[in-house]
């Protein structure tokens, strides 16, 4: 049988049609409520339009049971009434009854913040409004949370078998599997878009970060950022001074080169990283030194990043390749290594400064280096020293700095070392193990 022949099938108007109907031969009791059972089954499995399910529920309860009027009242996500889909079944000869209780619940004030505990309150109004009918409450309740109410309401002379009860505390039961499953169908849709949402983020934010790195002249570059998540705090660039010239001029102006880091990761970190690249890029144009340009790059963040309870640590540096001198600031960020080839040592470049976000009056100091060939600069995020093994051990400050003097007494290109960093972490950390934090490196190389 086809779904769209079962559906057909097990349709409201077949299923109220076979309860409704006289047989010449009554059917047995069990086997109607087992065909009930049946649909109802296909119906948990299948549905996706809660008011149907609903409005199958009250059909139910209202051929199968014999109470004069039930009443469902569901719950939504936020443990409100669901005042849309309060569903009422009752049988046709008793319509004054019926008519009188959908008025009063048509004009009873289920506010939008109608709560939980206001529902004994509102059973005792109930109580006291309905005086001549027996009024049963049930919850709906899945895996301990209460999903909605089921009362019914009879006349005193009726009396319910042990039978119906235990088969009404079944519909119920199903009712709040079918409640609870629809509103995690809702939750499931919501996080899916949320995923959508920042997938997008992401390849947004990973096209803001170079896909390449510029040609400078006498240096060869390599760079590579790994998030922790999909959205990462992580950023670094490379900018030329001289946006006016031609491309070959450019190779050999001064350019900028930053690394930063936003504290956190994920969403929040990736907005304010996009945020702090716009005001950057804005203020290397000025062409000012590294102190000065962090200086007033605190002053334009400042406002942004204590609204949001975060800071930024960056490391602002410029290189000129004529005269081969690199000038650089820090607002405490991690200091890059350089590998001095003709000493055969390594040595850290800092500069005394505040993380950005912090201090309105932060100060910054300007240094500087003069470069030689075959020197080798490491600018690196902490999500590097600070990703752990199976055992909790930092990879550390120490570990990067010999694997770095290592790689370098190597003689390989800044491609090869940048790899060989990333393959020594690996083996570290463990296989597949998820790092902590984002974990970028830039490597420059003087040819």
């Amino acid at each position: 049988m086809s779904k769209n022949q079962k559906e057909k099938l097990l349709s409201i108007e077949v299923i109220q049609e076979f309860l409704e109907k006289d047989y010449e031969l009554p059917l047995d009791e069990n086997d109607k409520f087992i065909e009930t059972v049946s649909s109802l089954s296909y119906y948990l499995k299948s549905f996706s339009n809660i008011k149907r399910f609903l409005d199958y529920i009250s059909l139910i309860l209202k051929h199968t049971f014999k109470h004069q009027l039930s009443l469902v009242i569901p719950l939504n996500e936020k443990g409100e009434i669901w005042k849309e889909n309060i569903n009422f079944a009752g049988a046709t000869k008793n319509l004054i009854m019926d008519g009188e209780i959908k008025s009063y619940f048509n004009n009873f004030d289920f506010s939008k913040n109608f709560k939980l505990k206001e529902v004994s309150s509102f059973e005792k109004v109930l109580n006291n409004k309905f005086r001549e009918y027996v009024i049963k409450s049930y919850k709906v309740l899945s895996r301990g949370k209460c999903r909605g109410f089921v009362y019914t309401f009879k006349q005193e002379t009726l009396n319910d078998s042990l039978k119906n009860e235990r088969s009404l505390n079944f519909i119920i039961s199903c009712l709040a599997i079918g409640l609870e499953n629809y509103l995690l169908i809702k939750t499931k849709k919501k996080h899916e878009n949320v995923d959508r949402e920042i997938s997008i983020g992401a390849e947004i934010q990973s096209q803001l970060l170079p896909d390449y790195c510029p040609m400078i002249y006498g240096v060869d570059l390599a760079a590579h950022c790994r998030p922790a998540l999909q959205l990462g705090g992580d950023y670094y660039d490379f900018m030329s001074l001289k946006t006016n010239i031609s491309a070959k001029r450019r190779e050999k102006a001064r350019w900028a080169l930053v690394i930063g880091d936003v504290m956190g990761k994920g969403l929040p970190a990736g907005l304010l990283m996009t945020m702090l690249r716009g005001m950057l890029r804005a203020e290397v144009l000025t062409g000012l030194p590294p102190d000065r340009i962090l200086h007033d790059l605190n002053q334009l963040a400042i406002y942004d990043l204590d609204q949001s309870h975060r800071f930024i640590t960056l490391f602002y540096s410029d290189y000129d390749p004529r005269t081969k001198k690199l000038r650089y600031a820090n607002a405490a960020h991690n200091p890059p290594l350089l590998w001095k080839s003709s000493e055969q040592k390594i040595i850290k470049l800092d500069s005394e400064g505040f993380v950005l976000g912090l201090q309105n009056d932060a100060e910054y100091q300007c240094g500087q280096i003069q470069l030689y060939k075959k020197d080798v600069i490491l600018y690196y995020t902490d999500g590097v020293t600070e990703a752990s093994n199976a055992l909790g051990e930092r990879f550390d400050e120490e570990r990067l700095i010999k694997s770095f003097s290592k790689l370098c007494q190597q003689s390989l290109k800044s491609k090869d070392i940048l790899n060989k960093i990333y393959r020594i972490l690996d083996k570290f950390t463990g296989k597949n193990r998820q790092l902590e934090d984002d974990a970028s490196i830039v490597v420059f190389q003087l040819d």
